[in-house]
């Protein structure tokens, strides 16, 4: 077996809307594909053994043993890897559990897919369920343990952390949308201008000056004790110089951190000789130049959150413990601790498991221990000298326990620092009585607290303290969202889609738009290039200055990684035709309109989707869709739209010559298409359907009439608008038009319009794409041959896999098919197929370049165009 490809697919994609997180593996089975699991010697019983949990595993059976059931009957490798794939992610303790497994086209190559929680981890799981489907095929050992540790790891180093999680979740179930930023913390809720970012639990309302006063331990106490806050005795040192002196005013025993540290990284704590004090001095200065020594304050050590300066969750910490029972070691108690399915590696669990550091061995040593002794039953023996979660400490919630005096002196102490997000570290014998009575102080104040102490604590209620972050960042009445308009389609995408930012910009909002040939905002091309796909989506959903969104979405990054947005407001389908069949497994028009239908199946349910009434493919999506549905014709009279007008429905059509929306049997016309300078006079019918149906999606948006007209009327097509759409440069003796159509729906369009073009010769240049199929290549061919003349054969560029004289040959061809006697000559370069037709242009002639590269085409014409007008003027 070979895997072809592995790719992750991180939106609403053609496998599920829902699920946004799948791995799509391209898999060759190979000679296995003549082996179905019943014709494989000790098949059940081998990965029966390795994964007992399977049993679990309900398949299309749809009960307990279902998967089982089916390797028992035969079912082939690829079924099998989806299974192990799902499986040793969630032994490795990401549990997920859906799954497809498809056979393509081609006998032998099949998609398998599965989700994921963490993107990493999904791709390892792909290459490892294929090598354990494999050592199961042979009969061979396995190391499964090695896969899971691995993957583990993996996600330890990619994922979110607990709180950072923890935040992200409580947006997800409040339907705030989220993006990661890079692949730390940092995250972004919402879109555009309606964004908040945090990093960890520090806020993009985060005072920075707070941040710096909570990192700095020495400030802070100073400011804590000037607004009579109980605070520990102490000083600041670099040296045991320092150190004597700080001893000598304060006494023992003492405490001994970094000034700069956290997590209790390089603190010592009780500390009573000087021979201890200088060894502590020396640990914590590998964390930090200066080391803050405090008064030791016995009683039990509190951490209390506080958001937007109200209390809302209080632990008690207890620092990693073992308790003795008379039998067995420090060690074996240590590992029998570990072994508490609460604890895991790092944050992957509630509780970390319990790791024997200086920390700890220090520790026994003042007790005379070592990891091999035997403490008495009962006896509770700390492993750790400070509290944190990270190091094995266990916590208990205490909130409703907190006198209200220490809850008013916690919320005052965040307002002093200036923190939204604080964590208050008191030691105390309790926290039932107010400090001043029990003799606690305040140690430190923390900025970017921790939460899973919070979240899960080992006793007590677990307390949702993401969920005041998100009030915080997003109170009622704050949007999280900007309104999103999708377009995809075969023909007619980025006039659509540029029209509509014309419509929206006008009607008063700063709007980013992505297109064939750039990223936009306000009109300001950000990037240029290709960007329909999921990137440019989110670049632009990334943009603090956006407040709407048109995005172009095309169906190579649909395939490649799902949607860019996890849904949209309107979706729009411009037409579905005959254009990239034979790639990336889409062979029909059933197959591509499976794709485009991804984009509308992901509009809200109160949304709109916008489609095109006379495309049978379209028809049937539409009837497929649980949101809006409206549609636009050329046709009064198609006989959907007759029927959706008399069921009082909303539609758009060209009737009279009028651009016009219609209400039941009502009509609003919003401009005459001659009006419109897109339409090319009303010339150009296929432009006139991309303003219905960008007329359509405006309306339903709640755009006013009349400026949807306005708009209408100031959209004017040209090189630097609408490049490669229709751009006509009128020289004195010719004209030349170039136009990005590139598949036989566009080049009928581009027919057409020439039908109404008066002109003395009309020339063509004309290319193939060598991806395209025969069929397709031939018939743009044969429809060039009906409307040109002469033909001008470029053929430098996009041969993708076959040479420049096949293309050719499949040119000539479909020119010879179209029954006219048209002359042709083959100039391969495009410069020079442009140079010398305009060189050559007669009075009256019409050129016509059908250009799949329009800068370079437009950047020729335009230099021609620039040296007449320049001697004119000489």
């Amino acid at each position: 077996m070979k895997i072809l490809k592995v790719q992750a697919l991180r939106g609403p994609n053609i496998w599920s809307v829902q699920r946004k997180k799948l791995i799509q593996m391209r898999l060759d089975l190979e000679e296995m594909e003549q082996y179905p699991t019943n014709k494989i010697d000790g098949f059940r019983e081998r990965i029966e053994a390795m994964f007992p949990t399977m049993i679990e595993h309900r398949c299309s059976e749809g009960v307990r043993g279902g998967f089982f059931s089916r390797i028992e009957r035969g079912t082939w490798m690829g079924h099998v890897i989806e299974h192990i794939a799902l499986e040793i992610q969630t032994l490795a303790g990401m549990e997920t559990g859906f799954g497809r497994t498809r056979e393509t086209k081609t006998p032998g190559i099949y998609n398998v897919v599965f989700s994921y929680t963490e993107e990493n981890v999904g791709m390892f799981a792909a290459e490892s369920s294929v090598n354990i489907a494999d050592a199961l095929i042979k009969g061979v050992e396995y190391d499964l343990e090695a896969d899971i540790k691995k993957m583990r790891e993996i996600r330890e180093r990619v994922r979110l952390g607990p709180s950072t999680g923890s935040i992200v979740e409580e947006a997800v179930a409040r339907d705030i949308p989220w993006i990661r930023l890079g692949t730390n913390s940092l995250v972004q809720l919402g879109y555009g201008i309606n964004q908040m970012r945090f990093q960890a639990t520090i806020t993009c309302k985060t005072s920075s000056i707070a941040v710096d006063i909570a990192c700095n331990k020495e400030q802070t106490k100073k400011m804590l004790d000037d607004a009579s806050i109980p605070v520990a005795s102490g000083g600041i040192c670099v040296d045991e110089e320092d150190l004597e002196a700080v001893v000598r005013k304060i006494g023992y025993p003492i405490v001994l951190k970094p000034l700069d540290g956290n997590h209790g990284k390089g603190a010592s704590i009780n500390v009573k000789t000087w021979e201890d004090a200088v060894a502590g001095l020396a640990y914590a200065k590998k964390y930090s130049h200066r080391i803050i020594v405090e008064k030791f304050i016995t009683g039990f050590d509190f951490r209390v959150l506080i958001i937007d300066n109200k209390l809302v969750a209080a632990a008690k910490r207890v620092p990693a413990n073992v308790v003795g029972n008379g039998k067995n070691t420090l060690q074996e108690l240590i590992d029998q601790t570990n072994l508490d399915p609460r604890r895991g590696y790092g944050h992957e669990n509630v509780l970390t498991q319990i790791d024997v550091d200086r920390d700890t061995t220090d520790l026994l040593e003042k007790l005379n221990y070592t990891l091999d002794t035997v403490p008495k039953s009962g006896e509770t023996v700390y492993l750790k000298s400070t509290a944190n979660l990270s190091t094995g400490g266990t916590s208990v919630d205490v909130t409703d326990m907190m006198h209200p005096e220490n809850v008013f002196l916690c919320e005052r102490i965040s307002r002093v620092i200036g923190l939204d997000i604080c964590g208050v570290d008191i030691m105390a014998e309790n926290l039932t009585q107010p400090l001043k009575e029990n003799g606690g102080c305040i140690l430190e104040v923390n900025a970017a607290p921790g939460f899973r102490m919070h979240l899960a604590p080992s006793e007590g209620l677990p307390r949702n303290v993401a969920s005041p972050v998100i009030d915080m960042l997003y109170p009622p009445g704050k949007p999280s969202r900007i309104p999103i308009i999708a377009v995809t389609g075969t023909n007619g995408k980025t006039t659509t889609t540029r029209l509509l930012a014309h419509i929206v910009k006008n009607n008063g909002y700063k709007v980013g738009f992505t297109t064939s040939d750039g990223i936009y905002i306000q009109n300001h091309m950000l990037e240029k290039g290709d960007t329909t796909g999921p990137v440019s989506a989110e670049y632009i959903l990334k943009d603090p200055t956006v407040e709407f969104a048109v995005l172009e979405t095309a169906r190579g990054g649909i395939l490649r990684s799902g949607l860019g947005f996890s849904r949209c407001d309107i979706a729009v389908i411009t037409n579905i035709q005959e254009d990239h069949l034979g790639l990336s497994d889409i062979h029909t028009l059933e197959d591509l309109a499976r794709v485009k239908s991804t984009v509308v199946k992901s509009v809200k349910k109160d949304g709109w989707a916008i489609l095109n009434a006379e495309d049978e493919q379209c028809v049937k999506i539409g009837q497929e869709l649980s949101c809006n549905v409206a549609y636009f014709s050329m046709d009064e009279e198609n006989e959907l739209i007759k029927k959706l007008c008399k069921e009082g429905k909303i539609v758009c059509v060209y009737e009279n010559g009028f651009i016009t929306v219609k209400k039941g049997e009502w009509k609003i016309r919003i401009e005459r298409a001659t009006h419109v300078p897109l339409t090319m006079g009303g010339k150009a019918k296929f432009m006139i359907a991309n303003v219905l149906a960008a007329t359509l999606a405006s309306y339903l948006q709640g755009f006013k009439t009349e400026d949807i007209s306005l708009s209408l009327q100031t959209f004017i097509p040209s090189a630097a608008q609408t490049p490669g759409r229709m751009n006509i440069f009128d020289f004195k003796k010719f004209k030349v038009l170039i136009d990005f159509a590139h598949n036989p729906s566009g080049y009928l369009g581009v027919e057409d319009f020439l039908s109404s073009v008066v002109a003395n010769k009309k020339i063509g240049i004309i290319a193939g794409v060598g991806d395209r199929r025969d069929e397709d290549i031939k018939e743009c061919a044969k429809i060039a041959g009906r409307m040109f003349d002469h033909i001008i054969i470029r053929q430098e560029k996009h041969l993708r896999g076959r040479t420049e004289e096949e293309i050719i040959n499949l040119i000539l061809d479909g020119i010879a098919e179209s029954g006219r006697n048209v002359t042709h000559e083959i100039i391969t370069k495009e410069v020079e197929a442009i140079k010398h037709a305009i060189n050559s242009a007669e009075e009256g002639t019409f050129i016509t370049a059908l250009s799949d590269v329009v800068t370079n085409a437009i950047e020729i014409v335009q230099e021609y165009l620039d040296k007449e007008n320049e001697q004119d003027l000489k």
